[in-house]
């Protein structure tokens, strides 16, 4: 498959704000699930089988491009897939998520892990956005990375959680272990995220998943001199940074402060709050995805706050405030992508 199409660069220029002829638009998430053609492959294939056959992926990740006509494509791949490359042996189990069986409780842990080593370790996702960039897409793609607080309490849970008792309790009890974990887990996504940049990603996203269960001021203490550091180098690179939490509104000026392009909020902090709290920066969101469910009237008057609220600056790129659901039709989203171009196209 050749690039026959111009290159459409609307959210680049989004996330510089710069002026658009339109909203830009993607949806996280929006590479499987809620398409039958993904469901019919994870009939046959695991997330990680599909991620290792660099052909396969690719067709997934721009999948929902040619179906939606969105502004960006997203890698296909989880947050966790550098892991094992440094030592840490993990599952992904069908309704329940990451399982790691060997979770992290002491330094000497800690100490253990390893270093990663892209084209060694992960060759398959260079392989995949390579053939992507040079071959298949005319739209930006995003790669990703897990945040190390993220990443981190997988890895001291040993699983997903609803508290992150445990990953809390490490992070106060022991803190000469936990900001050595920060740190091997901020070298490997320095190296991990730089490497899907050399292989031609032409926008990053971290994902923060959980962090919104800290407060600003141990997120100011145990985390952000972490986050100051991979954004730092990363900026080197010369690519839009964007950040992602769930129910972390609160943290969204901590995350302002950072050497980043996009702050990404979810559904619970309006755009224009935002605003007001002082973001400067461009901004992505923030539809709950929920609403996707909705009947379309629901839908459009929902979309069309959002809208108005993301247009009154430049430098905004609408998403959703969490991930689509697989219950979510593909022919919503094409409507949807359709209906937000056409609605803030300026004449």
């Amino acid at each position: 498959m050749t690039q026959l199409k111009e290159f459409n660069d609307t959210f680049l220029m989004a996330c510089r704000g710069e002026k658009t002829e339109y909203v830009p638009v993607w949806y996280m998430r929006q590479a499987g699930r809620s398409q039958p053609e993904y469901r019919a492959l994870k009939e046959k294939y695991s997330l990680f089988e599909i991620t290792h056959q660099p052909e396969l992926c690719a067709y997934v990740t721009r999948l929902p491009v040619e179906q939606y006509g969105v502004d960006a494509a997203i890698l296909y791949k989880d947050i966790m897939t550098p892991l094992p490359a440094i030592g840490v042996q993990v599952e992904i189990k069908p309704g329940v998520g990451p399982v790691i069986d060997d979770p992290i409780r002491s330094l000497k842990d800690v100490e253990k892990l390893g270093e990663i080593h892209p084209e060694q370790d992960i060759p398959y996702v260079l392989e995949t956005i390579k053939i992507l960039t040079t071959e298949q897409l005319s739209v930006p793609l995003i790669g990703f990375a897990g945040a190390p607080f993220t990443l981190a309490s997988y890895m001291i849970e040993g699983g997903p959680s609803k508290n992150y008792n445990r990953t809390k309790a490490f992070m106060y009890a022991e803190p000469k272990a936990w900001f050595a974990l920060m740190d091997k887990l901020a070298d490997m996504t320095i190296t991990y995220v730089k490497a899907q940049i050399d292989a031609g990603a032409k926008a990053i996203q971290i994902f923060d998943s959980w962090v919104g269960t800290l407060n600003v001021s141990d997120y100011r203490y145990f985390i952000k001199p972490t986050m100051k550091r991979i954004f730092s180098s990363l900026k080197e690179k010369n690519v839009p940074l964007i950040m992602f939490g769930v129910g972390a509104g609160h943290l969204a000026k901590e995350w302002h402060d950072l050497p980043l392009d996009v702050v990404g909020l979810d559904w619970r902090l309006p755009i224009a709050e935002a605003r007001e709290m002082g973001l400067t920066k461009s901004l992505q969101g923030n539809l709950d995805p929920a609403v996707l469910l909705a009947p379309w009237d629901v839908i459009e008057e929902r979309v069309k706050a959002i809208l108005d609220a993301g247009i009154e600056h430049n430098g905004f790129i609408f998403n959703l405030g969490h991930g689509v659901f697989p219950q979510v039709k593909p022919e919503t989203l094409k409507r949807l992508t359709a209906f937000i171009h056409e609605y803030t196209k300026r004449s």
